[in-house]
């Protein structure tokens, strides 16, 4: 029994460590890959604010149109470049320049919900701060010394993080984080930024498991032949078994 638990403790180690980066507490994203309008919104966010640096290489235009109810001319109107076809995954416009600007290659999108967790992207993108030691200007709570530049600045303004002093067991001390102070105010009101950030979290929740979607449908439909199979075969068994005594 000891063995087990031991095992059990190793493996969920590296799924808590992501609570505890910089001692940040995660908020809850509450993403809902059911809810199209939000997941379209997503898409949309994606496009015009991630894909220029991320791909999202394991997810094609036309399964997002087929999930999400959007036309082939909707998805090269709204979501592909010009002349790609609907059949051509999501890969970025980043060139191989991007390691000698940024330190290294930009990750892939499309499995990053199921890598680190939504409410972790969530956070994530809420989370960056200024900081004129880093190169790009801003630093992020969540993520030190992260390489990524604010690219959702003008949406969200710029803020600054505020950290207290906290003793160590050992008498030492270290700096936490204590909450963000709002340095230039965003297009967005928090609240229109927080849904916007939301959307965001809800596609990559989506095309990290597209599948998802049919899955939950398709467990609708066999639970309800199950109970329906539980009926006729419950009467079936009284019918049999009536006469016994």
């Amino acid at each position: 029994m000891k063995k087990i638990l031991c095992a059990l403790f190793l493996i969920l180690l590296p799924v808590l460590a992501f609570g505890q980066d910089e001692g940040v507490t995660l908020q809850s994203a509450n993403v809902d890959v059911s809810n199209t309008a939000s997941v379209q919104r997503g898409a949309k966010y994606f496009v015009n604010y991630c894909s220029g640096c991320h791909s999202a290489k394991y997810v094609r235009y036309n399964r997002v149109g087929e999930d999400l109810g959007l036309t082939d001319t909707q998805l090269q109107s709204y979501l592909m470049p010009a002349g790609g076809k609907v059949s051509d995954t999501m890969e970025t416009a980043m060139p191989d320049d991007a390691t000698k600007w940024f330190g290294k290659q930009p990750p892939d999108l499309s499995l990053e919900v199921r890598n680190r967790g939504a409410d972790w992207v969530y956070t994530y993108l809420k989370s960056f701060y200024l900081d004129d030691k880093t190169k790009t200007g801003v630093n992020n709570t969540v993520l030190k010394n992260v390489a990524m530049p604010d690219v959702l600045w003008e949406m969200q303004g710029t803020q600054k993080a505020v950290f207290k002093t906290v003793k160590e067991p050992g008498g030492g001390t270290e700096k936490e984080f204590s909450h963000f102070e709002q340095v230039t105010p965003g297009r967005m009101t928090p609240q229109q930024f927080d849904k916007m950030d939301h959307d965001i979290t809800n596609f990559l929740a989506y095309i990290s498991e597209p599948m998802q979607l049919k899955a939950r449908s398709l467990g609708l439909k066999v639970i309800g032949f199950l109970i329906v199979f539980f009926i006729f075969a419950y009467m079936l068994k009284r019918e049999i078994w009536k006469d016994v005594h």
